[in-house]
This record gives C-alpha cells, structure tokens and sequence, in this order.
C-alpha cells in the first residue's frame, strides 16, 4: 500500500503541535490526509500551525489545550469528534523541558515534569479512549526519547519523566490491547527545535558551537530535523504498523548504539 495518503480521512489530534517536531507531526499528517486537531497551550503558534495547515490545503483546527487539566483535554477531544468525526490517532507529543542535579530541583520543577510528560499522555489517552473504543480501534504514538534509556549529566528530572514514558508505552499497549489499540513509543535523539534553542540560550552557549557539539555524537555527525521524527510518527500511526504495538523506535542518527 505504501505511506503515501496513509492517513486519508483520518481525524487526529497532536499535543503540543505549536512549534518543533510537533507542529511537523501535524503538517506531515495533513499532507497524508489526516484530519489534524492542533492542541496546544500556546494559541498564537497554535493557530500558526493551522494556518499553515489550511493554506496548503489540509484540514485542521485549533483547540487551546493544558494536557494537565482533564477538563481542557476533555473539552478538545469534544471539538475534535464534533469537527472531524471519532478519534483515529493521538500523538502525545507536549513537553516540558526541566533538567539540573537533583538538589537543583524543587518540588514545583518535578510536578511539572511528570505533570506534562507522564499525566499529561495520560490524561489525553484516558479521554480519546471512548472515542477509539467506539470505533473499535485506533492508533496512540507517545513521544519519549533516548533519554528514556540513556542517562546524561545534569538531566534527572526529564530522563526520569521519559522513563516513565517508555513504561507508560508498554503497559497501556498491554491494557489496550482487547480494544484494538496500538500504543507505540518513538525516541528522538538530538532534535533542533525550539525547544533546544532556548535550552542552548540557558546554558549561555554559543549556538552554532553547541549545535555541532550536540549533534557530534550520531553517527551522522549532525542534528536531527523534525521532519524526521514526524516520518516515524508517521509509520507507526498509520495501517502499515499494524502489527506493532508496545514498541519503540529510535531516531537519533545512531548515537545510541553502542
């Protein structure tokens, strides 16, 4: 069958689509016929992506989401079924940055952390599942990281939230399994976005220096795109990874390997 138009009337909602690999997860969706519902905290680069979206000729929406509250996540799946009809695909892909030592961080950082990385993805789950159970079926991809698996320097906090991920990944594919719902996991390395940007700016590093530092470690010797995460988002929301669920997969050029 092939990728191409994989998603044809597809209706899906992707977290933290504003900006960075998200807003690439919807743009890559609504090229392949997705039915794309921005949800994202932050309104202006929300309704950029869906501006961008429309004027290429795809279809989607915006709905102002804090994927903390159950009740804002529950009032976006509504827009979403109400707009595009039951819910095919979630991506988890909203995130909060919060790195350091462990005596570097306060209680206030670590609620962030797990509150927008773990009960955040499972808020979101938890409300698109009558949607996808009432359809019999559907397609959950969480974003987590090679920082599931690896661990950094100065890191704790995020590593720790996107362990849970990883587990989060599992077990719900476990669960989800009798309703014919796939839950997959995909591991971004060394990604530019905005997010490591403003990263680079805090740590007061030279951009373009820590651009090349960061991205020395894959076998590629560079960075990663968006557009790349969002091909593997991608494959496994889409009919060809049928038989996946439970899965991570990897894209970070090959700096984990070894």
């Amino acid at each position: 069958m092939g990728l191409a138009n994989s998603l044809d009337r597809k209706s899906a909602i992707v977290t933290g689509s504003g900006n960075g690999i998200g807003r690439a997860i919807a743009m890559r969706f609504a090229t392949e016929g997705a039915k794309v519902t921005v949800a994202e905290i932050e309104k202006e680069s929300g309704l950029e992506t869906v501006e961008i979206i429309t004027q290429a000729g795809g279809t989607a929406i915006y709905s102002w989401t804090d994927t903390t509250d159950s009740e804002s996540v529950k009032t976006t799946v509504s827009a979403a079924v109400s707009a595009h009809g039951e819910i095919d695909i979630l991506v988890n892909n909203a995130a909060a940055f919060v790195f350091g030592k462990v005596e570097d961080i306060t209680q206030d950082d670590w609620m962030k952390v797990f509150g927008v990385n773990v009960i955040g993805y499972a808020n979101c789950v938890r409300e698109v599942l009558p949607s996808m159970r009432r359809q019999s079926g559907g397609a959950i991809v969480n974003i987590a990281s090679v920082s599931s698996f690896i661990a950094q320097p100065e890191f704790i906090p995020y590593n720790a939230s996107k362990g849970a991920v990883a587990q989060l990944t599992r077990c719900l594919a476990m669960d989800l399994s009798v309703d014919n719902i796939r839950v997959n996991a995909v591991c971004p390395g060394s990604i530019r976005t905005r997010a490591t940007d403003r990263h680079i700016t805090s740590l007061g590093l030279d951009p373009e220096k820590a651009y090349a530092d960061f991205g020395k470690d894959s076998l590629m010797k560079r960075m990663g795109k968006p557009e790349e995460i969002a091909s593997g988002v991608l494959f496994l929301a889409s009919d060809e990874a049928s038989f996946m669920t439970g899965a991570q997969i990897v894209i970070d050029g090959g700096a984990t390997i070894d």
